[in-house]
């Protein structure tokens, strides 16, 4: 992945044919939403090598901004535990809490990994190529992009990406931003965990390489 670094027009036909929709839904969430702890929590960043715009929270449940919960769970402090049934990443904290973020999952019948994996590389403004897999089951999709997407403001992993292992094997799968912040607590992706922009950073600089992931089965009905 190691594809020169440009700006990449958000809404650019490359994009799109990554992990993204087409458009957002109208606007239609409560003003409760624009709280502000919420407010500043989700502004736009603009210390970063591309501005990452703030969220419009009009436009994102309630349920799935990020906040400090109570957990109950056997994994050690510093796990991140992703929930596909519920939506939810959860990073393990001492005494029994953790920090919750919302996500969007894999799309029925998309790849989708379970289980234990390590993540092996942190990268920030990634770049972005379709998996093997990808480029088998939709080559005239995904066959003009196998050299892959630059970093930067169209790019589907957004900012920031942690990158999962098992036995030294990368699984494919992914913790990444996202350009369509609306899609959070949906099934959307092509099997990755899509997070708000804002969320990836601060997940990224609270866990270090060599973290460990744990992916729970999903339910029937998101599997």
């Amino acid at each position: 992945m190691s594809i020169s670094r440009r700006v990449f027009v958000v809404g650019s036909p490359f994009a799109l044919a990554g992990c993204v929709r087409s458009k957002p839904p109208g606007a239609s969430l409560s003003a409760p939403l624009l709280d502000a702890s919420y407010v500043s929590m989700y502004a736009q960043v603009d210390t970063e090598p591309f501005p990452v715009p703030a969220i419009d929270l009009t436009t994102v449940e309630p349920a799935f901004l990020r906040r400090e919960v109570s957990y109950k769970t056997n994994a050690a402090p510093g796990t991140i535990v992703v929930d596909p049934s519920a939506r939810y990443a959860y990073l393990v904290l001492e005494n029994g809490r953790a920090l919750r973020y919302g996500v969007g999952v894999g799309k029925q019948g998309g790849f989708n990994f379970k289980g234990d994996a390590t993540i092996a590389r942190k990268a920030e403004w990634p770049g972005w190529r379709p998996t093997p897999d990808m480029i088998r089951r939709e080559p005239e999709r995904y066959g003009p992009l196998k050299e892959g997407l630059p970093g930067g403001l169209g790019n589907p992993l957004g900012p920031r990406a942690l990158y999962l292992y098992r036995d030294g094997q990368d699984t494919y799968y992914r913790l990444h931003g996202t350009v369509e912040p609306w899609t959070i607590g949906t099934m959307v992706s092509s099997g990755c965990v899509r997070l708000l922009n804002q969320d990836i950073i601060d997940l990224y600089r609270r866990v270090p390489v060599g973290a460990k992931v744990v992916v729970l089965p999903a339910s029937p009905a998101t599997a």
